[in-house]
């Protein structure tokens, strides 16, 4: 059998110790002779042997217990925080008097929490229990999307919103960590495509379960839209304890691994140690991220994603209806199969980045098709090629969001540095849920489809600009590895360590 090997940069001592397998690695002794650069760089690294079947084995241990219960969790997340678009025209606007833009507050005003409370939640996240966290979220929000069935008022109504964003805020920042401290890099593009073909999902299943409540209309002395909040609420419930007793609150140390499978899982931990950092905080962490224009193109990446994001898949039943002329009933049920393209489509883009190394790229040519899409739904007429530019929109609808927080994710390090760039993407960008609420007001929705389609030629432009950019990074450190040009790096660890190689 071949012998796979890890390479791992070692500048100051590394130990790792587990339950029968304690790991130590001491740095090489500096050299004081004059080498070349070549030679240099072949001191940054040391050898240590992965088993590539036992690593096999490993992925596909953590992937059986760990994939579930997050796409469960990211699926209801989602869902309880665009299921207002299925419930506006089920019933509820009329029902609670909504005016328009009454309405469009509702949907924006979620983000005034969710926002505000992202990033000191990201930075609280290393302090605090995952699984309890994760577990304390689920059940708030599950409580949250049951009481808004309840809600007989405007007030009310902002109320619930407001209160539900408080309960996701730190969801997706944790979930994101969390992967970052399991996955190395070039795994984390299938297992984060797991999360948001999740999130397809919940719009698709949203849909059908608006579609089946829609046709049975009022029971009790409830209407559709409310029982459309207590079932999913309901939903959200049962998954909690399955969170509770499956999410371990450090997969390295989890009581499920035998000895052999502990040494392989503590050896990949140095592999990742080696581009993502250690987790012990630091403020040079966070400063050098905020003073690092990249993490600001990305974040503004994600605002202009997330304008097409929230506006379109929180608003396409009301497009189909007010916009494209079909009744309720058909709404519900024609935006079940645009959903469901945005999650394949995804699903897709995951595993091509992950085969080939890329990020920005394949996110550049995606928005190519959405603005086909948008020029589309604005120009022309026909209904029927109105209903076919839903789709074309839908191809990067959840890869914009996705890949752009990957391509954050995977050329970000260490640890405290990736997680200030994260919550910062996170907190910019779902300032798009408060916009994307305002320009999507009144039908046929044409501020919002140019806002979208401005939005998207923006984000187009700024992935041109990383992409040319982490290139010449990559190409600079082939010339210092081959010795053409000088070697100047003043810090030689994390990103800059030579073998650090962004994706674009």
């Amino acid at each position: 059998m071949d012998r796979a090997v890890v390479r791992v940069r070692l500048s100051t001592p590394l130990r790792i110790e587990g339950k029968e397998s304690p790991i130590v690695m001491e740095p090489k002794p500096a050299q004081t002779d004059k080498t070349s650069v070549t030679e240099e760089a072949a001191q940054e690294m040391s050898e240590i042997y992965v088993d590539p079947v036992k690593e096999k084995k490993i992925l596909r241990r953590l992937d059986l217990r760990l994939a579930p219960i997050f796409m469960s969790l990211y699926f209801l997340s989602y869902l309880n925080r665009s299921n207002i678009g299925n419930a506006a025209i089920a019933g509820m606007k009329t029902q609670l008097n909504l005016s328009a833009g009454e309405y469009s507050t509702s949907v924006s005003v979620f983000y005034a929490t969710y926002v505000g409370l992202i990033f000191p939640l990201v930075l609280a996240l290393r302090k605090l229990k995952t699984h309890r966290a994760m577990t304390v979220m689920s059940f708030a929000w599950a409580i949250v999307t049951i009481g808004t069935a309840f809600a007989r008022s405007y007030g009310g109504l902002v109320a619930c919103r407001l209160m539900l964003g408080v309960c996701e805020a730190g969801f997706f920042p944790c979930i994101s960590l969390y992967m970052t401290m399991v996955y190395n890099r070039r795994e984390q593009g299938l297992r984060f495509a797991y999360l948001f073909s999740a999130m397809a999902l919940s719009g698709m299943f949203g849909g059908l379960i608006a579609t089946g409540i829609t046709y049975i209309g009022h029971v009790g002395d409830l209407q559709a839209w409310s029982w459309l909040y207590i079932i999913e609420g309901l939903i959200s419930l049962l998954v909690v304890p399955w969170v509770w007793f499956g999410l371990p609150e450090n997969p390295v140390k989890a009581k499920w691994w035998s000895a052999d499978e502990l040494e392989t899982i503590e050896k990949r931990e140095l592999k990742r140690q080696e581009y993502m950092g250690r987790e012990a905080f630091d403020w040079a962490q966070v400063r050098s991220a905020l003073s690092d224009w990249r993490v600001y193109t990305g974040a503004l990446i994600q605002f202009f994603q997330d304008i097409v994001l929230y506006g379109f898949s929180t608003f396409l039943p009301s497009i189909l209806k007010n916009g494209l002329h079909f009744d309720s009933l058909q709404a519900q049920y024609l935006s079940v199969p645009v959903y469901l393209l945005g999650g394949i489509s995804f699903f897709t883009a995951a595993l091509a980045g992950d085969r080939f190394g890329l990020r920005g790229s394949i996110l550049f040519f995606q928005d190519i098709c959405a603005v086909i899409g948008y020029v589309l739904i604005i120009k022309v007429e026909s209904n029927a090629v109105k209903y076919f530019a839903c789709y074309l929109i839908a191809i990067p609808l959840y890869c914009g969001a996705g890949l752009n927080e990957m391509w954050i994710v995977n050329n970000t390090a260490p640890h405290y540095r990736r997680a200030t760039a994260l919550g910062i993407s996170q907190a910019v960008g779902n300032i798009a849920g408060v916009v994307s609420g305002q320009i999507y007001r009144t039908s046929p929705y044409m501020l919002g489809h140019w806002c979208s389609l401005g939005a998207t030629l923006c984000s187009m432009t700024l992935i041109a600009v990383q992409f040319f950019y982490f290139r010449s990074k990559n190409h600079k450190k082939d010339q210092i590895i081959r010795g053409e040009i000088p070697d100047d790096r003043k810090n030689k660890t994390g990103e800059d360590n030579l073998e650090f190689r962004y994706v674009y």
